[in-house]
This record gives structure tokens, sequence and C-alpha cells, in this order.
């Protein structure tokens, strides 16, 4: 079933994961990296998850999952190796009415994490609505092997180039089309030798 691609501002926001081991710790990381403010609970923890409560920038409470830990929640990570306890947190989270994502069973949640490439604001990510995720990441790693560091000083370009279109107030179409033209002119020249953006 097709999902809404959906970019979310989670800076602030409480995140919660249900788990503590290596699956829970890539969620984290991705969490973390968006700016959300990561609870974790789980019986047990990972060394880095452990480094990262040290440092302070995670909380985490030992033990075992209750529903009262979604209270304020925007977003559940249910990443344990317990169908049970994972089922669980997709049910509370649901009747609660948030986002919640489940490692084992995406279908059970109504979000998931896509395999992210990251080039300063440029960000692609490639979904494969939970049916295999490991395909999704060899994806995006081909991907990765294409589109470098470079396209991040391209959208710096670009960017500068639309905010003084916009300040000059040209129609938006016109705008699009110019900002569309540059853009294949300048991936082309990184690619000189190899086949031409259409």
């Amino acid at each position: 079933m097709p999902h809404l691609p959906l970019n979310i501002d989670v800076r602030g926001k409480i995140a919660l994961v249900v788990g503590g081991g290596n699956v829970a710790e890539t969620k984290i990381t991705s969490l973390l990296a968006a700016g959300a403010t990561t609870n974790i609970v789980a019986p047990q923890i990972t060394p880095e998850i452990t480094r990262l409560v040290a440092e302070g920038a995670v909380k985490y409470k030992a033990g075992c999952y209750e529903s009262c830990d979604l209270h304020d929640v925007f977003l559940a990570v249910a990443a344990t190796n317990d169908p049970e306890t994972n089922h669980r947190v997709a049910v509370d989270a649901r009747q609660s009415g948030m986002l919640v994502v489940v490692a084992d069973d995406p279908k059970s949640g109504n979000c998931s994490f896509p395999a992210l490439l990251r080039r300063g604001d440029l960000e692609i990510t490639v979904s494969t609505n939970g049916t295999c995720p490991g395909f999704a990441t060899v994806v995006r790693d081909i991907l990765a092997s294409v589109i470098g560091e470079e396209y991040d000083d391209i959208l710096t370009t670009l960017a500068a180039e639309r905010e003084k279109l916009l300040t000059e107030g040209g129609h938006s179409t016109y705008n699009r089309e110019i900002l569309r033209s540059r853009a294949r002119e300048l991936i082309n020249k990184l690619a000189e030798h190899k086949e031409r953006v259409p």
C-alpha cells in the first residue's frame, strides 16, 4: 500500500524508543540527528546507547515498557526483540493518535524510517513501504556512490539564485523553469563524462 512521503520537523518533540539493542540504536541515531528529544525504555542497552545516556543526549528508563511511557510522546518507536511488546506499543500509540514505527512489523505501525542519503540540505530517501528495508539500504548506497557532497554546493548556489528571483518578484512558473534549467546545467557540469541529465 502506498504511503505519503513526508518530512516532519521533530526538533524539540519527544520520541520514545522502546528497546535498547542494535536496531533501537540505529533509530536513536536518526532521531538525534533530526533534533528529537529522545527517551528510551529497555531492560538493557548497548554500549553506544549507554554512552549517549552518560553524555545526557538521551533519557533512559531501565525496565519494561508501560503504557504511561507514551505520555507527551510525539513519535513512538517499537524496536525490541519481543514481538508482543512491539505490538503493545503499536496498539497503545495508535489508540493515542500518535505516530508509531514498528521495527519488526512495519504494517502494524503507521509510519517508517526510510533509508536516508543526506548531502547538506539535500535529503534523498528510499522506502519499500516496509516490505524489504535492506533493499532500500542497498539502493540508497548506490545513489550515494553517484550523488556526492558536491550536490550540496549546487543546492546552496540554487537556493541563493531562487532567493534572488523571489526578491525580484518573477512569475513562479517562470522562476521554476529557470531554476530547473540551471539545476540541470550545474549537474551536467559535474558529470560531463557521463550521460547528460534529461
